[in-house]
């Protein structure tokens, strides 16, 4: 039994259950709707994309597997391509495609067809999820709390090591970043000093480095928009009121000023979601983790349109299901929400 499909299944469907009732009890049922009929189009449009892409796509699976015995084996290709339904029209394979995927089935391999797409995408999605979900939560809780520190110490000596040390990760893309980690790694060990391991996954050792690199490629944002939107919610008059009351800093901070810069993180938090996938791929190759991009790239370089679709459409997903609880989320906090 695949047990993190399942958990991750269970705790999937119990979240969003448990998001979706807390959201309609407090901003309501018309709002909640609203956001799942945008989500249901997004999805519809993605498939519909994804489908078209690997349909003018150039090269052949099947030609692929033949090779160079195409020509004698005229009448296997042929099966093939009924097999996979590809002398179907294309509007029909569409269609065939969306009712596969009402049914939870990705298909079949076109690379193997004795193989079924989730069974060959399954053993990679645990490394991915973690890589993602860690990464982005690490580089989320670091990047607010460095915010707030330095709104609160404007100016200081630790605002400004923060601006110029996230400045610096912010220019430097991770395609950069993880090359000169690795060469660090590699002249530390070789000089028989303390290192980490500069690829592989599957113990802490081998996690923490793409994990904390990843976290360190995006803290900066959040800690940019965090600290601007504390400062500048300390500009406000309520805030002056509150002072006037003989409120501290720091009770205005907690009480007053937070709650309007989550808004502003929640959302940020959305459009950052976008550059997950492009970040987990670059180091899923670097670091040699068996990931769902490494197997994306494998699957593009072999024609095998069904695995890279299924990818494409679970990223997707991910992201859009993560986009739905954002808004809700910022519906929660800013109860005018109520009112549109």
């Amino acid at each position: 039994m695949d047990w993190f499909g399942l958990a991750l299944g269970i705790l999937t469907i119990v979240g969003l259950a448990l998001a979706f009732a807390y959201a309609a009890w407090t901003i309501g049922v018309r709002f909640l709707l609203r956001r799942l009929a945008s989500l249901i189009f997004i999805l519809l449009a993605i498939t519909f994309i994804t489908f078209i892409m690997g349909y003018f796509a150039p090269g052949s699976a099947i030609l692929y597997q033949l090779g160079d015995h195409i020509g004698a084996s005229g009448a296997y290709a042929h099966q093939l391509e009924v097999l996979y339904g590809l002398n179907l029209p294309w509007y029909q394979q569409y269609f065939d495609f969306l009712g596969r995927l009402l049914h939870f089935n990705l298909g079949i391999s076109w690379l193997d067809n004795s193989r079924t797409v989730w069974s060959i995408i399954k053993g990679e999605l645990p490394a991915s999820v973690e890589l993602a979900t860690a990464g982005t939560v690490l580089s989320l809780v670091m990047g607010v709390y460095l915010g707030i520190k330095s709104a609160e110490w404007a100016n200081s000596k630790f605002d400004t090591i923060v601006q110029v040390f996230s400045f610096v990760w912010y220019l430097l893309p991770i395609f950069i970043i993880v090359p000169l980690y690795q060469l660090v790694m590699i002249v530390l060990y070789q000089n028989n000093l303390p290192s980490l391991p500069v690829e592989g996954w599957g113990t802490l050792q081998t996690e923490i480095p793409p994990i904390a690199l990843f976290a360190l490629s995006d803290f900066a944002y959040f800690v940019k928009i965090t600290r601007t939107s504390i400062i500048e919610g300390l500009r406000e008059d309520y805030v002056r009121t509150a002072r006037a009351k003989g409120l501290s800093e720091r009770v205005v901070l907690r009480r007053h000023v937070l709650r309007n810069t989550m808004l502003n993180v929640v959302s940020a938090f959305g459009p950052a979601l976008g550059s997950v996938v492009g970040g987990v791929l670059i180091l899923e190759d670097l670091f040699n983790i068996p990931g769902i991009g490494a197997q994306s790239l494998l699957s593009i370089e072999a024609r095998d349109y069904p695995v890279v679709q299924a990818t494409v459409i679970l990223a997707t997903v991910g992201i859009a299901l993560a986009n739905l609880l954002t808004d809700i989320t910022y519906g929660i906090l800013d109860p005018r929400i109520k009112a549109n």
